[in-house]
């Protein structure tokens, strides 16, 4: 049985994969910046909730001080940001870098005296970062920064694994969808495997990474070859 620690675990991929390893038996603590939500999920699935908002890292340390032991940590939290530079709105991109970049650092700061040699973290990223759209001036950003996290945390933390998850379309997420169908068609149409990645998919990705223990320092990008096209 392994101790799992999902920041940002209680909507989409994190709370689902957050649920297949507590249905595995494992004993899985997971985040919301909700306390009420984050106690409700985690009952809903058999785990232990936390409130934490990654956007307010001085207050992490304190937040996770009740969690004894790390195996797996997975850093899945994220907040949807639309922000061009000609509208350009600071507080937003503060906002959003403050929480995936140096909330992320944070959380894995205040857990490392709990993992051992063993462990294993993932860090969630988006394609964005090589694929950016209109409105994706920090989204695109801060998903690049991951990819220099992940290099930095692999060599400063060894030998814990570090390794980060890029999903593309996942088209069936709570965010995804609702679109409307010719959204996710087009979408569809771009993949070379003619489907878009699902939940599980990536669920099944970020398992490998925290399983396997000879993949470290990997940006692995989960999206059907979508970056192909």
């Amino acid at each position: 049985m392994s101790s799992v620690v999902v920041i940002g675990g209680t909507a989409g991929i994190g709370r689902e994969f957050a649920r297949t390893r507590a249905e595995r038996g494992d004993e899985v603590v997971l985040t919301g910046r909700d306390a009420h939500r984050a106690d409700t999920a985690a009952k809903e699935i058999g785990a232990h909730g936390l409130a934490l908002d990654l956007s307010r890292p001085r207050e992490i340390a304190g937040a996770l001080a009740g969690v004894e032991r790390v195996d797996h940590l997975v850093l899945a939290g994220i907040s949807r940001d639309q922000n061009t530079v000609t509208d350009y709105d600071i507080d937003a991109a503060l906002h959003l870098v403050t929480l995936k970049l140096v909330g992320y650092t944070e959380a894995v700061h205040t857990l490392l005296p709990r993992m051992t040699e063993e462990s294993a973290v993932v860090i969630f990223g988006g394609q964005a970062k090589e694929r950016p759209y209109p409105g994706a001036t920090t989204v695109a950003t801060v998903n690049a920064g991951v990819t220099g996290l992940v290099r930095t945390l692999a060599s400063e933390l060894a030998p814990i694994r570090v390794n980060a998850l890029h999903p593309g379309i996942v088209g069936d997420s709570p965010f995804w969808a609702g679109k409307p169908p010719e959204v996710l068609e087009n979408y569809r149409a771009q993949t070379p495997t003619g489907r878009l990645a699902r939940m599980r998919d990536v669920v099944d990705a970020v398992d490998f990474l925290l399983r396997n223990e000879a993949v470290n320092g990997v940006n692995l990008s989960v999206d059907g070859g979508w970056l192909l096209r």
